[in-house]
């Protein structure tokens, strides 16, 4: 473990822009510029505006830097000229208050639409249980694609996945798109499907189309070439996408370290890999009704 003091500086920035393009365009700049941002996320504007930190148009940013041991005006600075070569818009004032002295900045940082976004997000977990008992499907996959292949990515996932929903429920359903982590070399776009599942009191029912509609959503993501999963690492509901995406090979050896560390197969026997002379199969979104 990697302890560090906690930051006594603090800039932050929310950007909007007129598309996912531009705003993906701009985060890559800063994600190549070595700024190292402690925070940089882009909220589509559908997710924007259903977390109400966003007007339904236009694609924010959630921009920030910390630091214990210096102040961050040059370093914002530059981030917001990159993103303005993009077409990104700020409220500058807001800015230089967030780059105020402890006492004097008052959590700009959590004020304003990047407030709005965080809140929601640490509360999706709780709506989440509130919204199946009503029928209503919600849940989420991420992945990782490079740069020059996001776009196209983009693009074919939320029309797919959109067409997965509806032939499934019979009904349209929708799907949002947002950056967890960037790099150098591309994003790690997350996303959230909701659609009605149907009849409320049937809640095996909802089930059983949730699991159709994640199913699909993995094909989809390994067929357009973007990893199965990338922070929350695999398990069960992504372990036959993990499968496509790996050597027999480097499974098998995988195996063979498990079998000598492992040899009852007692450690989440199936998350991952069968143990060794143990066929515990897929039973995640697989698992057969």
């Amino acid at each position: 473990m990697r302890l560090q003091d906690r930051p006594t500086f603090r800039a932050s920035a929310a950007v909007v822009f007129n598309s996912m393009e531009n705003a993906a365009e701009a985060v890559r700049g800063l994600s190549q510029a070595a700024l190292y941002p402690s925070n940089c996320r882009v909220i589509d504007a559908q997710e924007a505006a259903n977390t109400g930190a966003g007007d339904g148009k236009h694609v924010l940013l959630v921009l920030g830097f910390e630091s214990a041991d210096h102040p961050l005006q040059a370093w914002m600075a530059r981030a917001l000229e990159l993103v303005e070569d993009h077409g990104g818009q700020y409220d500058i004032a807001s800015v230089e208050r967030s780059m105020a002295p402890k006492e004097a900045a008052s959590g700009e940082h959590r004020k304003g639409a990047a407030g709005d976004w965080r809140n929601a997000f640490v509360r999706a977990p709780f709506y989440r249980e509130i919204m199946v008992p009503f029928g209503l499907i919600n849940d989420t996959f991420e992945t990782s694609i490079t740069w020059d292949r996001f776009a196209d990515f983009h693009a074919n996932i939320l029309r797919r996945t959109g067409e997965a929903i509806e032939r499934v429920t019979g009904r349209p359903g929708q799907v949002t798109c947002r950056f967890t982590h960037v790099y150098p070399d591309g994003p790690a776009p997350y996303f959230t499907f909701q659609a009605f599942g149907g009849d409320p009191r049937d809640l095996a029912g909802s089930l059983a189309q949730w699991r159709e509609i994640k199913f699909a959503a993995n094909e989809i993501v390994t067929s357009e070439g973007g990893t199965i999963t990338h922070h929350h690492a695999v398990g069960r509901d992504h372990r036959d996408g993990y499968e496509k995406q790996t050597s027999p090979v480097f499974r098998s050896a995988l195996a063979g370290a498990k079998q000598s560390l492992d040899p009852n197969g007692v450690m989440n026997p199936g998350v991952l890999i069968d143990p060794v002379g143990k066929n515990v199969g897929l039973t995640g979104i697989l698992k057969k009704q």
